[in-house]
């Protein structure tokens, strides 16, 4: 049974260590948003970009930082030195976890005699599991999921409905997979065959595996495709947004995070603690030092060695590519500027010539 839940600001501020200011006997009822949030909410501002919204919010208690000035009359404030980390805190306070499967094979679903079931493990309706996969201890696999012969699933992972894990896929311990996530199609590997006209593209064989090492979270419908030799692999501690794209053969080391719609296109490499931020595309064979952070929709079509931030495409270093985009503005207001002038120059040249 999950613990009751906070009601006033002051048990809040007690539950993320908040210094309070106002009235502890508040009643809050659960988090919400600055513009969103009723008398009986708390909400909180971590980004200063936000802050006129405390002027206007309704809400009934705040979560600021130290050095965030406000004071008003009906709001209790609660100091913390990581507003953002607290206000996660008071989430899951309010949060109601979804109920675990219980232990044991569905009768629906369809688990080959050669399979390996380990303890405490849960298989939903719909499920299949062929022989020679092996389920660690603790696995859960939600309705309509498929695990491929040999495939291996680590303790305590957890498979949202309809995941696919094809043959000879490792995954991990503690790892979280999305709806829809499918690791293991084959890789997009095809090269023109001999009599291109008559038979088009040829089929390259990928025989290769993924392997997603522990503590990996994976989003809704990513895949991570097939090595064609080899694996393709996920480091330790990765995350992956959803609608992700791995191709074939492409390494994310330790702790790698991929935003929403990243393309990863075969054998890249991608360093530890590197962040692809959304839509952005990584080329084939592109190699990424750890530590660095690539913008939004940006296209890396090269190596990049050095660790930093780095934004367009082709991308270049974030300082390089904002001083190129304000030039661009600049430029477009000089263009302005000097049609201007040409009209007036046209202007005058029209008053100085002589009656017909």
């Amino acid at each position: 049974m999950s613990p009751t839940p906070p009601s006033t600001a002051a048990q809040i501020s007690a539950l993320v260590g908040a210094t309070l200011e106002g009235d502890g006997s508040t009643p809050i009822q659960g988090p919400a948003g600055l513009r969103e949030a009723g008398p009986r909410d708390v909400s909180f501002l971590a980004n200063p970009r936000y802050a006129a919204l405390l002027h206007s919010t309704r809400a009934g208690a705040v979560v600021l930082a130290m050095d965030v000035a406000f004071a008003r009359d009906g709001v209790a404030v609660l100091r913390h030195a990581d507003p953002n980390r607290a206000f996660t805190q008071i989430i899951k306070a309010f949060s109601r976890p979804e109920p675990v499967p219980a232990a044991g094979i569905h009768p629906r679903a369809a688990v080959d005699p050669a399979a390996r079931i380990g303890p405490d493990v849960a298989v939903g309706p719909g499920c299949v599991v062929e022989a020679g996969a092996e389920l660690a201890a603790g696995v859960i696999l939600r309705a309509q999921v498929f695990v491929g012969r040999d495939a291996r699933i680590g303790a305590r992972s957890y498979l949202h409905p309809g995941c696919v894990v094809g043959h000879g896929v490792v995954i991990g311990a503690d790892c979280l997979l999305h709806p829809g996530v499918v690791l293991g199609s084959d890789g997009f590997g095809f090269e023109p065959h001999p009599q291109f006209k008559e038979q088009g593209w040829a089929k390259v064989p990928q025989c290769g595996t993924v392997v997603v090492e522990d503590d990996v979270e994976i989003g809704a419908n990513c895949t991570v495709d097939r090595a064609r030799f080899g694996a393709t692999r996920i480091g330790r501690g990765s995350k992956l947004d959803n609608l992700v794209h791995v191709a074939h053969n492409v390494v994310l080391e330790p702790r790698v995070l991929l935003v929403a719609q990243v393309g990863v296109a075969g054998s890249a490499r991608i360093g530890s603690a590197a962040i692809i931020a959304g839509q952005a595309g990584v080329g084939g064979h592109v190699n990424i030092v750890s530590g660095v952070r690539v913008g939004a929709q940006s296209g890396v079509n090269h190596d990049l060695n050095v660790p930093g931030d780095y934004f367009g495409t082709p991308v270049r270093p974030l300082r390089e590519a904002a001083r190129d985009q304000g030039a661009s503005r600049r430029i477009e207001a000089m263009r302005q500027q000097i049609a201007a002038i040409k009209e007036r120059l046209d202007a005058l040249e029209c008053e100085g010539d002589p009656a017909p």
